[in-house]
């Protein structure tokens, strides 16, 4: 609950899943009526580069009342540090002095915060506005109830995205107590971040949304994996749909055997705690007619050891985040609830835990898919492609989806050949990956479109089944190759698929990622079926 813009402003509890607390209050700060109660500590203004004309930095929104009412030059000040230009994201924090006790002077800002916050907004576009907001989450970190009018000229895109990455910088990994403790934090960011300028509650609302479908990804990527097996994972993705009034399947060890979904169990053969497939739908209450059904299938690796084919120790120690395209088509599905969407959504999620033990699958193992193909296993390690190629073709058989989605921490070549910042998108229908990559672009979660090359897809013959799981001979391009032993399972479902390892983590804090999993995925698709 939002708390009153009057009051103290103590140590915040300690929470699960809130995002830190942002409001509204109309006007500006000339007529802001709480800027002098003593209960605000800091203002937060735009600054924005000079024209390419000029040199220095440019006021905006705010600078000039702030100026007025403190009686002092901001953008002189700004000026006086050299390295400050107005960029994006940086910012600069002026301590007022105070008057003595004894003395008899009374200074112009006397009574009122006693910082103000310069905030660089670059070129004012979504993107800078985003890493703007970032930045003034990690400038105000620890502050109680800050002002700010530095969004207030923003409109659209441009204002959601600015609070939205307020948002995300201001996430905090929980901290776990054992085996079986709840993940708690405090958030980051202002105890309380007010907004000035009209009609700013929907930019919030939208931000928020999109803002928890991320957080919810990082919390549950962050899960150590003693903790979160594929049961842990099934019963709390279980929990989040019931209480949005959402469908849940769980499918466990007996029914998958049961129903021939041999490559997830084959992944799953050596973990004490055994394999789940999740499908959690939305059927809304009034459809458009031209309403889809969209299917989105997230690997959900709830720890990856390798297998016999074994990861070396560095790289093993972050793979309890090899479930995050499961965190991701959980959140997608959550999200179009919370919005109401017109388009029938279904996450499936395919949870193992790909373990090295006597039940382990073997390098030259064959296992019998769902669908009927039979795969010669080269590498257990490649086990991410086996769970989806049976979710895959189980929801393109039965689910009579209109188009299909993936999302798979997949491949290390992903993040050799496209970096941080971009995910790898392939897709068989233009139109659909056109969508993608505008919602990406919206969004902030870049992708770049790769191709699916018919010539390598004779490197996935193999003389003893119908494919090998990677290549005898392979040709590079281990993205490329893995998406075109995806597509084998898809059927003639238009299909999109996201292989977002290079982007699902990040190594430090930086602008709107948090150090560790990053969500990738949850605000990209959650823009895309706004835009479907």
């Amino acid at each position: 609950m939002a708390r009153e813009l009057t009051g103290d402003a103590g140590r915040r509890p300690v929470v699960d899943g809130d995002l830190p607390e942002v409001v509204v209050a109309d006007g500006t700060l000339a007529t802001c009526a709480f800027l002098r109660d003593g209960d605000v500590d800091a203002v937060v203004v735009a600054v924005a580069p000079a024209f390419e004309a000029e040199d220095g930095v440019e006021p905006r929104s705010g600078t000039v009342d702030a100026s007025t009412i403190y009686g002092v030059d901001l953008a002189e000040l700004a000026d006086r540090d050299v390295s400050f230009d107005g960029a994006a994201g940086q910012h600069v924090t002026v301590e007022l002095p105070q008057a003595h006790a004894r003395s008899s002077v009374t200074l112009p800002w006397a009574g009122l915060p006693p910082r103000i916050v310069l905030l660089g907004i670059g070129s004012g576009s979504p993107r800078d506005l985003r890493r703007a907001g970032a930045a003034l989450a990690r400038a105000t970190d620890g502050l109680g109830r800050v002002v700010s009018v530095a969004s207030a000229r923003e409109v659209g895109d441009g204002a959601e995205a600015f609070v939205e990455g307020y948002f995300l910088a201001a996430y905090r990994v929980p901290r776990f107590g054992g085996a079986d403790a709840e993940g708690a934090r405090i958030p980051g960011g202002a105890e309380q971040l007010v907004l000035l300028g009209d009609d700013v509650q929907p930019t919030i609302d939208a931000a928020n949304a999109a803002a928890s479908a991320t957080w919810l990804v990082r919390d549950l990527a962050n899960v150590p994996a003693n903790i979160k097996g594929p049961e842990w994972f099934a019963a709390r993705a279980s929990a989040l749909a019931a209480a949005a009034g959402l469908v849940v399947d769980v499918l466990g060890p007996a029914e998958l055997a049961a129903q021939g979904f041999g490559a997830i169990l084959a992944v799953g053969a050596a973990a004490e705690r055994g394999p789940r497939l999740v499908t959690v739908s939305y059927d809304p209450v009034e459809s458009a007619k031209d309403a889809r059904h969209v299917v989105v299938v997230g690997k959900g690796i709830t720890y990856d050891t390798g297998g016999i084919s074994i990861k070396p120790r560095e790289s093993m120690v972050p793979m309890k985040t090899d479930m995050a395209g499961a965190a991701v088509a959980l959140a997608t599905v959550l999200d179009a609830a919370r919005a109401g969407l017109a388009h029938r959504v279904t996450a499936v999620l395919p949870l193992a835990e790909n373990h090295l033990g006597a039940a382990s699958y073997r390098p030259g193992d064959v296992i019998r898919t769902w669908s009927g193909a039979t795969v010669e296993v080269a590498n257990t390690d490649a086990e991410g492609r086996l769970v989806l190629a049976d979710a895959l073709a189980w929801s393109a058989a039965t689910l009579a989806p209109d188009l299909m989605v993936d999302v798979a921490t997949l491949t290390g070549a992903v993040a050799v050949g496209l970096g941080r910042t971009h995910a790898a998108l392939y897709a068989t229908d233009d139109d659909l990956a056109a969508r993608v990559e505008r919602a990406g672009e919206a969004a902030g979660e870049l992708v770049w479109r790769m191709p699916l090359v018919d010539e390598y897809r004779a490197a996935l013959r193999s003389d003893v089944a119908d494919l090998r799981n990677v290549p005898r001979d392979p040709p590079g391009a281990g993205s490329v190759v893995a998406a075109l032993f995806l597509e084998q399972f898809v059927a003639d479902v238009p299909w999109v698929h996201l292989d977002v390892n290079g982007v699902g983590r990040s190594a430090s804090d930086k602008h709107e990622l948090s150090a560790g999993p990053t969500g990738f995925g949850a605000r990209l698709l959650g823009r895309f079926l706004r835009d479907l």
